[in-house]
């Protein structure tokens, strides 16, 4: 028996119910047809091919163009069906369903589904829908094909040691990369659907036995509170889970990066996969993580110690360098060495704002120009920035406008600021210098102390997830230290942090330090 297409006229589309979804589907294929076409009515990617035996229409494909891979799906299940026919002795109607899944269970995972609810969902996410007349029961293959981006090196995340990949916006494609890195049954992935439209699918991913049950309860119920039409990004789930909303801090880490999500799920936290953004959402998130780079991990400690000693003073520098300039050339300037006392006076000499408009001014055009680099395209970002700093600065001494010692401090901010590893940790530091620089302008070194006792205070009582956020500082968990400040050795990190509590604390058995003489030959 052989198979043929034949277009068909347009025929009156039927009124789609208001419960649908509930609605099973009929044994009469044109019935469900004329459902379908309701249902997707005036969209334009929606394809349905009915498939003719004997001049009757008994099988129904449909699908959504551009979400299908369409050569595969007549290699597999169109060619062999209009060039084969029906096997020898199943010529009934009613056991075409059969023959066509057996025909497709070879090839690709298939479905069977009894109403339009689960059939529409298939069809949305990019599987070609199988109706037979006189069947009930509809099939769903998985003919998935949408384009995506390779696997690449992520952009915000450079490294100089360590794996060069990172995630895309295939959400199967980012658990696999999490998967190649821990070959156990014991990383676990929880599916769920976040978006009344959008229906977008996101993963709770940890290791069973090292993350804590009562922060896997937590995020499955904060996920589970998510009520909205559309996620279009992380972003969005950020917003909803987070513990304060109103601090300036980031309370949950995101990345780009497959293996800072499986360090920190060997740590004991959870990880939010989400479809459509190469970015994962890791919950909880302390001060510290917003100022480690993975790099610490993939260089001796000896290095990394020493680079972050020096991140720790850019990160002092970028957020209490302008308001001490600002206060001491204000209301302190016998606390600055005379004969950089007498420098900066010359140099301030014909200044018409005094030093907070300065600063102001120096900080707005700073952050102008760093907006400016980010926005325009790559070719003329940089150079954009850089030419606008060099010639906005150069133009502005030589005008009187500014003096060239805040022109200097300026700039040294901008390089420190730099320095931090998470944007959303340095935009932070960014809002609070502002803060710090009004303060200094008005109350001088006393506004800059009572800012800083603010922001402590701040910090102390900020959660992320019922976790303190300045842990393991405050509260002091002296064993958890070694990986504050500075990175202690690798075989010192024999336990997990503390302040996370999972059951599987031990991370590295007993007895694994090097000793000093080991491989020595004496022979």
């Amino acid at each position: 028996m052989m198979f043929r297409f034949r277009k068909r006229k347009n025929k009156k589309i039927a009124q789609l119910p208001a419960n649908y979804q509930n609605e099973a589907l009929s044994s009469i294929l044109s019935t469900n047809e004329q459902m379908l076409k309701a249902i997707f009515q005036n969209c334009s990617d929606f394809i349905i091919r009915p498939i003719f035996v004997n001049g009757e229409t008994n099988i129904l494909l449909f699908y959504l163009d551009g979400l299908t891979d369409t050569r595969m799906f007549e290699n597999v299940l169109l060619k062999p069906l209009m060039f084969e026919g029906i096997p020898t002795g199943l010529g009934e109607v009613h056991t075409l369903r059969q023959v066509i899944e057996q025909q497709l269970f070879a090839v690709t995972p298939v479905n069977k589904v009894s109403n339009y609810d689960k059939l529409v969902d298939g069809v949305l996410k990019g599987n070609v829908g199988i109706l037979v007349n006189g069947e009930t029961t509809g099939l769903i293959a998985d003919f998935k094909g949408l384009e995506q981006r390779n696997v690449e090196e992520p952009a915000t995340e450079v490294t100089i040691r360590g794996p060069r990949d990172g995630f895309n916006e295939s959400i199967r494609t980012n658990t696999a990369l999490l998967r190649r890195r821990i070959l156990s049954s014991r990383l676990k992935l929880e599916s769920l659907t976040i978006g009344e439209l959008s229906q977008t699918s996101v993963e709770i991913a940890y290791i069973e036995g090292i993350a804590p049950d009562n922060l896997l309860e937590e995020v499955r119920s904060r996920l589970g509170r998510i009520k909205i039409d559309g996620i279009l990004e992380s972003e969005y789930i950020e917003e909803f889970i987070e513990d304060n909303p109103y601090s300036p801090f980031p309370q949950i880490q995101n990345t780009e990066r497959p293996d800072i999500v499986i360090a920190n799920l060997l740590e004991g936290k959870v990880a939010i996969i989400v479809d459509n953004t190469p970015f994962a959402l890791i919950v909880p998130m302390t001060f510290w993580n917003g100022l480690q780079s993975v790099e610490d991990y993939y260089e001796r400690f000896i290095y990394t110690s020493f680079i972050r000693f020096i991140r720790y003073i850019l990160f002092i520098i970028s957020l209490f360098l302008p308001s001490i300039y600002v206060a001491l050339t204000t209301y302190q300037p016998r606390l600055i060495p005379t004969t950089l006392l007498i420098s900066v006076s010359a140099a301030r000499e014909g200044v018409p704002f005094p030093s907070i408009i300065e600063a102001l001014i120096m900080e707005f055009v700073f952050e102008g120009l760093r907006e400016a680099g980010i926005r325009l395209p790559k070719a003329v970002g940089s150079a954009v920035s850089i030419v606008g700093a060099l010639v906005i600065g150069q133009a502005a001494v030589q005008a009187g406008i500014v003096s060239a010692p805040m022109v200097i401090v300026v700039a040294t901010t901008g390089i420190a600021s730099f320095a931090i590893p998470r944007y959303n940790l340095g935009t932070a530091l960014r809002m609070i210098r502002f803060a710090m620089l009004i303060l200094a302008g008005i109350f001088g070194i006393y506004g800059i102390v009572i800012g800083f006792i603010a922001l402590t205070i701040h910090l102390v009582n900020l959660r992320s997830f019922g976790v303190p956020y300045f842990s393991p500082v405050a509260p002091l968990i002296p064993g958890d230290l070694k990986d504050v400040l500075i990175r202690g050795p690798r075989w010192t990190f024999q336990n997990r942090p503390t302040f996370i509590f999972g059951r599987d604390k031990q991370r590295i058995p007993p007895g694994q330090k090097p000793s000093p003489n080991q491989g020595r030959d004496d022979h």
